[in-house]
Order: C-alpha cells, then structure tokens, then sequence
C-alpha cells in the first residue's frame, strides 16, 4: 500500500504567509483541522500521521501561530472575526470544496463562524474540547477571563501572562490527563517557542480580550446545528478544566443524533489519546 507523504506549504492570503500541513489524496474526504491556543497544526501531527493514507487533511496555522506570519497588531487585527474571514479565504483558495471539520479550543469560534456561514461547505463536524455553550465555561476560564473582560488593566491581564509562561502552558497540556507521563514535554515546549517569540504576547492577548464577543454567538451557532443537523462526533477528553464535560453534553441538546465519546485525558486530547481518536473518526467518516 502507497503511503501518502506529508507535505509543509505556505498559501498567501490577504497578504499574509499561512503555513499548512497537508496529505493524503483530494478524492478521499477532506478534514479541515482547526487548532487552539496556544498551538498550532503542530497539535494534529500524530492525527494526521494515523489518518494520513486514508483521508485528505489539512491543517493551517492562524496568523500568529505555529509557523505562520505574526504582524504586529498594530497593522493586523487579531479578532476571531478576522480569523475566521482569512481561514475562509484559505478554503477557497485552496479549492477545498466540502470537508468535514474538526475543531479544538479556538478552532470552534473561527470553525462555527465559518459553518454557520456556509453550510453548504460542511459534511460533518468533529467537535474536541470546542465550546458553544454557556455551561462549558469551566471554573478556572472564568477566573482568568471574566475580571480582563470585565475591566483589561495591569492587574487583570497579569493572570493571562502568567498563562504565557512554561508553567501556564504545561499545565494547559497535562491537566485533567489519564497519565502525566504519556505526554511529552515537545507538545507544550514547541507552543511555548512561539509563546516566546518578541510581540507574540500583545497578539495573544488582543485574541484574550476579543474572546469575549464569542459567547454571544452560540445562540447562531446553537441554530446553525438545529437547522442544518450536520453528521456530529465529540471526541472529548473528560479532564478539560477549562472547557468541561458538560459543555460536551450541551452539544446533545442541538444535535441529539451526535456521537459523544467521553475520553480519560485533558483538554489537548490528541496528546494522549489520538489512537482512540483516530479510530472513532475512521468509523464516523468511514
């Protein structure tokens, strides 16, 4: 059996550079992965290296992250509506036609926009530690956001640089895991070299304080489900305590034909388990 090589490309939108994983052959189905903070397609890479002979992915890497261009915010706006309208830009541009789409974290703010918007694109949504709902808040995300949303000083935004910092960012990838030692220190390590590159705080942070318009699109979100009742699989790591377990359920209120998979790991769950993963979006897709 021919096995599909991976490939690294960058595709130019709007005139910034956008890095993109890509393999596997165009008439097989095409899964769009979309990624979190603070990572990058770098977090698909066991995912696609599973599915690689057996579906068309493609993983791009938002304007400043992963190996993606990083203008300053003061000539980008780093919103998730312009996210979302660049990540637009890039499906088209790379002729992508329908696809299914798998989202982690921030991937749900720029994939629900961009589906809601166009449901004509989408086969089907896989749905991994990627809130749309109030109740999927969990305890620790709202400590840190609600106060910088509320009022953004020295003192609100302190707690989100500390999130910046090594340790923030371990504990992001090894809370709520089945086993610490499963996950490498290269996953949390490589997000926080492009934590640390000169400027990268300032875009993060724009990104932080815009988050706060999402939650009042989960209702357009919550009627695009209803609506168009797209095919549904939630992979979802169970030890999230950012993004809970309840906020999985939620998706069953909408979408009550989805496919709920409780997983024993954390918010990252592709870290620990994307054998598991691998093999439920196999059987989904087929």
């Amino acid at each position: 059996m021919k096995k599909n090589q991976i490939n690294y490309n960058t595709e130019t939108v709007d005139g910034v550079r956008i890095f993109y994983r890509e393999v596997g052959s165009r008439e097989s189905p095409t899964i769009l992965l979309l990624h979190g903070f603070p990572t990058s397609s770098h977090m698909f890479r066991n995912l696609i290296d599973n599915l690689k002979n057996r579906y068309h992915l493609i993983a791009p890497d938002y304007p400043g992250f992963g190996y993606s261009d990083a203008p300053s915010p003061t000539t980008f706006e780093y919103s998730f509506d312009r996210l979302s309208q660049l990540i637009q830009k890039f499906v088209l541009q790379k002729k992508l036609g329908s696809f299914y789409l798998y989202m982690q974290d921030y991937g749900s703010p720029v994939g629900f926009r961009i589906a809601s918007e166009n449901p004509g694109w989408i086969k089907g949504l896989i749905i991994q530690n990627a809130n749309a709902y109030m109740e999927g808040i969990g305890e620790p995300l709202a400590n840190l956001f609600m106060p910088f949303w509320e009022n953004r000083n020295e003192a609100t935004t302190a707690p989100l640089v500390d999130l910046m910092k090594v340790d923030g960012t371990k504990f992001q990838f090894v809370s709520g895991v089945e086993k610490e030692e499963h996950i490498s220190p290269d996953s949390w390590m490589h997000a926080q070299a492009c934590l640390d590159r000169p400027g990268n705080q300032e875009i993060q942070l724009s990104l932080f304080y815009d988050y706060r318009n999402n939650p009042a699109l989960f209702p357009k979100w919550q009627n695009y489900f209803r609506d168009n009742q797209p095919p549904t699989l939630i992979p979802w790591g169970s030890g999230d305590p950012f993004f809970t377990e309840a906020g999985a359920r939620a998706y069953l209120k909408d979408l009550p034909k989805a496919e709920l998979h409780l997983l024993k790991t954390g918010h990252f769950a592709l870290e620990e388990k994307h054998e598991e993963i691998s093999d439920l979006i196999a059987k989904f897709i087929g």
